[in-house]
């Protein structure tokens, strides 16, 4: 069992402090009014996967997610973009930003202070037992074509990786990868200080650590920062999906997606005061949803939207006045799912106070999942 003992650079004692805090009661939900509720993606032959949707200085709309596959899992994924410039009214034809020789999932996005588009995705061999002798894909000549791409394992293996791709010119080009260190489905955040930090997870690795990552050159390069803790009796190899924001006072808040058997697929949050470099023992903050991302609203408020993988199928937002002290009941963005292959919604705030969120989502009457995006206000 790794502990949080094995973490460098972690403060126990603040750990404890932080960990004794009692969660807040819940408060109601604000009252929210949805305002349209539409498919944005023009491609219905692929099946799109985990976006994330970000909001420019420009008032641009940017989504990227995984595209151009099959399947949930398959070997033809690569990272899509489009934009809108007009809050989301329409979408600009779907380009590919990134595309491997194996499958390239979960893409996030930022604009950073300095104006550089920052897109994340990574890469996976998970498919490969499907096309190996005896899997369900072994005899489907498009698949092993895709497969065949490298000329053996080892050269499959040396394209994993946690990437990260800089544009300096507005998305008309992107740089080669860059290892960001760590991954999760919806990229990195700016602190005010200027750093980006990327709370994630180490895929590639032994140990594969939770934590943070950060960069000081606008995103050119990364190092590990810190780990962040466990709670008794849980294994931080089932922590996954981290997303982070800071708050008005500078307290960084961290969700993380639970898979132990404690407080299973319930999201655990964590903060961060000193910048990043020691966190607090994540604790649950009774909502049952995954992945959470994090957004700092113009009023101070954190909204936090999520999958709702279960009846009523779905995705979710909730609030929180106290910089996640607690949160409000649940906001229903979309309660209209066939299943629980959906979610990982993100939302970004327009000048007009007006919420959009996108979300992938298989329908009912395809089994290749699409984006979807709705727009609401908070009352």
């Amino acid at each position: 069992m790794i502990t949080r003992r094995r973490f460098a650079g972690v403060s126990l004692a603040a750990a404890a402090a932080f960990s004794v805090r009692p969660l807040r009661a819940r408060a109601a939900a604000p009252s929210a009014e949805r305002l349209d509720l539409k498919i944005i993606s023009p491609q219905a032959e692929y099946y799109h996967g985990w976006p994330t949707l970000g909001r420019r200085a420009n008032g641009e709309l940017v989504v990227v997610w995984s595209g151009r596959r099959q399947e949930h899992v398959c070997p033809f994924g690569t990272v899509e973009m489009m934009v809108s410039r007009d809050d989301g009214d329409s979408w600009t034809w779907p380009r590919t930003v990134h595309e491997s020789a194996i499958d390239d999932r979960d893409a996030g996005f930022l604009e950073t202070a300095e104006g550089t588009l920052l897109v994340t995705s990574f890469s996976s061999l998970a498919y490969a037992p499907r096309v190996a002798e005896g899997g369900d894909r072994a005899g489907d000549a498009r698949w092993q074509a895709a497969h065949r791409r490298l000329p053996d394992d080892a050269a499959r293996e040396a394209e994993l990786g946690c990437w990260g791709f800089r544009s300096t010119d507005g998305g008309l080009t992107f740089s080669e990868r860059i290892d960001t260190v760590v991954n999760s489905p919806h990229g990195p955040c700016q602190l005010r200080d200027g750093r980006l930090l990327y709370a994630g997870k180490q895929l590639w690795t032994a140990d594969r650590r939770i934590g943070v990552a950060e960069s000081v050159d606008d995103g050119l390069t990364w190092s590990w920062l810190a780990g962040i803790p466990t709670r008794d009796g849980d294994h931080e190899r089932e922590y996954h999906e981290l997303h982070a924001v800071e708050c008005p006072s500078g307290r960084i808040v961290a969700h993380i997606r639970n898979h132990n058997q404690t407080d299973h697929r319930e999201v655990l949050q964590t903060e961060s005061a000193d910048g990043g470099k020691s966190w607090s023992v994540p604790r649950p903050i009774g909502v049952w949803g995954l992945p959470s991302a994090l957004l700092l609203l113009r009023d101070g408020r954190l909204l936090m939207s999520y999958g709702h993988r279960r009846a009523p199928f779905g995705n979710q937002a909730r609030i929180s006045e106290d910089e996640g002290e607690s949160w409000s009941d649940p906001i229903v963005i979309s309660d209209d799912g066939v299943s629980g292959d959906l979610g990982y919604p993100t939302t970004v705030e327009l000048d007009d106070g007006t919420l959009v969120s996108v979300w992938y989502e298989r329908l009912a009457d395809s089994p290749r999942a699409q984006l979807r995006q709705a727009r609401w206000r908070l009352g």
